[in-house]
């Protein structure tokens, strides 16, 4: 069997290990947030920074499978992890002062804190000119435009959408709707 060149491997790599394995842990983290009573813990407001984190990498990741990836998607992209760190950050402070977070917990974090670095990466070899141009190197000028680009197969947007909506989305909806609950909960039995 011949070796890919390296560009479809990264692309590969990218597609069918880095974003799949991203999905999981997101939907592992939120089984172990589930396990440790969140909503009782925090009502929704370790939720609400769980979405704004959702956030954070899903307009890099809908912005890459849409808009032709430049300078620009590069600067964006790397604007928004800094901000995801930061979120990070104040999530972890308010979940371990107000709730138990499991070794396990911790692990599943360091997999959702390194496969956006990895992703990053990984569009960075796929358009490497365009990477270095944001930083006034390489043999390319940044491209600072937004252009739309072909969307790819049916199939892959479906499979996107389809994880993103099974392993994100619906989890972390349960999650915020648990802990308003919760709140309102608390809330009578206060009053």
């Amino acid at each position: 069997m011949p070796m890919p060149e390296p560009e479809s491997a990264a692309w590969y790599v990218l597609a069918y290990a880095v974003l799949p394995l991203w999905m999981i842990a997101g939907f592992i983290d939120y089984l172990c947030h589930r396990a440790t009573c969140i909503a009782q813990a925090n009502g929704a407001k370790e939720s609400i920074l769980h979405w704004l984190m959702l956030g954070e990498v899903g307009v890099p990741l809908l912005a890459a499978v849409v808009l032709k990836i430049n300078a620009l998607l590069f600067g964006l992209m790397i604007l928004c992890w800094i901000a995801h760190e930061i979120t990070t950050h104040i999530d972890l402070q308010l979940a371990m002062r107000t709730r138990k977070v499991t070794a396990f917990e911790q692990q599943v974090h360091g997999f959702l804190e390194v496969l956006p670095v990895t992703a990053l990466a990984l569009l960075a070899i796929l358009h490497w000119d365009q990477a270095l141009s944001l930083f006034g190197a390489g043999t390319q000028r940044a491209d600072l435009s937004l252009a739309l680009k072909p969307l790819p197969p049916p199939a892959q947007l479906t499979a996107l959408f389809g994880g993103l909506l099974m392993f994100g989305v619906v989890p972390y909806l349960d999650e915020l709707w648990r802990g308003l609950r919760a709140k309102r909960a608390g809330e009578g039995d206060a009053g």
